[in-house]
C-alpha cells in the first residue's frame, strides 16, 4: 500500500516539474489581454466575411444562370484577350532581349576584329623592320667581303 500511494505521487511531482514554478510574466500578461479580443474580433470578420459570401452567392446564383448564355461567351472573350495580350509582351521583351543580346555580341566581335587589325599590323610593321635589318646586315656583309 504505501508503494501504491508513492506510485500516485510520483506522477503529480512529474506533472509539478513540468510546469513554471513561478506564474506568467507582467509582459505575457499584457500580451494574452492585447491579442485575444483581437484575435476574436479578426474572427468575428472572417465569419461575417463568409456569411456575406455565402448570400450573395445565394443570390447572384439565378442570374448568373439566366445570363449564362452571354456572360461565358464574354467571359471567354475577355479571358483570350488577356491572353494575347500577355502573350504579345512576353515575345515582344523577348524580341528586344534577344536584339539586345546580339547588339552587345556584334560590338565585342567588332572590338576584337578591330584589335586583331592593330596586331596583325603591328607584326607585319615589326616584321618589316626585321627584314630591312637583315637586309641591311647582309648587305654590309656583301660589302666588306667584296672590299676584302
Amino acid at each position: 500500500m504505501a508503494e501504491h500511494q508513492a506510485q500516485q505521487q510520483r506522477p503529480s511531482e512529474g506533472l509539478k516539474s513540468l510546469l513554471p514554478e513561478k506564474g506568467p510574466s507582467t509582459s505575457q500578461v499584457l500580451a494574452v489581454v492585447t491579442l485575444f479580443p483581437i484575435g476574436g474580433i479578426l474572427l468575428t470578420l472572417a465569419g461575417l466575411t463568409l456569411a456575406g459570401t455565402v448570400i450573395g452567392l445565394a443570390v447572384t446564383t439565378p442570374l448568373f444562370v439566366i445570363f449564362s448564355p452571354v456572360l461565358v461567351p464574354a467571359a471567354i472573350t475577355v479571358a483570350l484577350a488577356v491572353t494575347g495580350f500577355l502573350a504579345s509582351g512576353a515575345l515582344g521583351i523577348t524580341a528586344l532581349s534577344s536584339l539586345t543580346w546580339l547588339f552587345n555580341q556584334l560590338r565585342q566581335v567588332r572590338g576584337t576584329a578591330k584589335e586583331q587589325m592593330e596586331q596583325a599590323k603591328r607584326r607585319i610593321q615589326e616584321a618589316a623592320q626585321q627584314a630591312g635589318q637583315k637586309t641591311e646586315k647582309t648587305g654590309q656583309q656583301i660589302q666588306s667581303r667584296a672590299q676584302t
